[in-house]
């Protein structure tokens, strides 16, 4: 059956992620009127409390989506144009010819050719991305460290281009939703926080849903363990941190049941206008942080397996803790994951990361949970 759901053999994938090696995991998996919800393993390694489904996460760059979705509320407003130049909104951020030739939309789909702030705001991650050249000592020493996002935007517009606007393939770079975020606060007058949270999470209905008012989650939640490729062993408890090191482009807190209802609605055209949803599925290549060519649209991008449907929706990823939501087309069957352990690859001699159980545990859960 086209939405049949398995709960028995979606909690043995569930388990066998578990099993493999990841300290705790939840998710749901929707088909069409049709919900499971599980979890496996436990949300505090030192105390062994077990992680639930209803757990609040850090959603990282899942939060992309949110972000493109509340700038293309503003274009279909007639308040800003995808192809207008982003200096003539941040003049000041992007200045020049620069901020002449790149546009809205190559923000939106990281064809800027923007350089990723990160190893600069990071000292120890200053070799990104060649892993076997980084450490990660910044990770404790920033933990608590309140950033501007105007230097943050500084530090990747004053770094190496790293492609041509509008040129391809582009490249994945946070910089880019930095500078949205920018453009919602120039636009509206309010921080791009709280314009999101009024214009897209609360009509959405999305009760657990928020940006961080501070370094912890609110309510329950699972310790997020970051193991750094194996340079942090055991992998320590990142949790409580400053999230003003990404903001609008990967603070936002979920849980999976909000995921899966934000994308269903999205894809349902009840978020956004049908051809705004259009212009979102309307993929570019990119480059990714792990140096693979996906397709990216305009804070989404598609999954899909031979012969299989294609799925939208975003991943993302924070110090410890990781999350992919995907919905199908027709919005009739989705999934959405959270995990509480980061880069369990260890590197090989030439510095890249070695295959590990829990990535083949993982690629079987999703199969299971999109395709059944």
């Amino acid at each position: 059956m086209r939405n049949a759901l398995d709960h028995a053999a979606l909690d043995a994938a569930l388990d066998h992620v578990h099993r493999a090696g990841m300290p705790g995991l939840f998710a749901e998996v929707r088909a069409g009127d049709r919900v499971w919800r599980g979890a496996a393993g436990v949300a505090d390694v030192a105390t062994g409390r077990p992680v639930t489904a209803d757990m609040r996460h850090r959603v990282g760059s899942v939060t992309k989506t949110f972000t493109a979705v509340a700038v293309l509320r503003l274009v279909e407003s007639g308040r800003v144009d995808l192809d207008a130049p982003i200096g003539r909104h941040l003049p000041e951020l992007v200045p020049g010819e620069r901020g002449e030739a790149i546009t809205v939309r190559m923000l939106l789909d990281h064809t800027s050719g923007l350089a990723e702030y990160l190893p600069y705001a990071y000292p120890s991650l200053k070799a990104f991305p060649v892993l076997a050249e980084t450490g990660p000592e910044s990770l404790d020493d920033l933990r608590h460290t309140r950033f501007d996002p105007v230097e943050l935007i500084g530090m990747g517009v004053a770094a190496p281009p790293v492609g041509v606007p509008g040129g391809g393939p582009g490249v994945y770079s946070n910089t880019n939703y930095l500078l949205l975020g920018r453009l919602l606060e120039r636009l509206t007058g309010t921080t791009a926080e709280r314009y999101i949270t009024r214009h897209v999470i609360e009509p959405a209905g999305l009760r657990d849903t928020a940006f961080p008012d501070g370094p912890h989650v609110e309510g329950p939640h699972a310790r997020l363990y970051e193991a750094w490729f194996g340079m942090i062993d055991p992998p320590r408890d990142y949790s409580v941190y400053d999230m003003s090191w990404v903001g609008p482009s990967a603070s936002l807190i979920s849980t999976v049941a909000d995921l899966n209802r934000f994308y269903r609605l999205l894809l349902a055209g009840e978020i956004v206008a049908p051809e705004s949803l259009e212009r979102m599925r309307r993929t570019v290549p990119v480059v990714s942080q792990e140096g693979k060519v996906i397709a990216y649209g305009l804070g989404l991008h598609p999954m899909e397996a031979p012969g299989q449907e294609v799925f939208w929706g975003h991943g993302g990823t924070v110090w410890g803790g990781g999350t992919l939501a995907m919905a199908r087309a027709d919005g009739e069957r989705q999934m959405a994951v959270a995990v509480n352990l980061q880069r369990w690859n260890r590197l090989d001699d030439s510095g890249r990361p070695q295959p590990h159980p829990i990535d083949e545990a993982l690629a079987k859960l999703y199969h299971l949970a999109m395709y059944g």
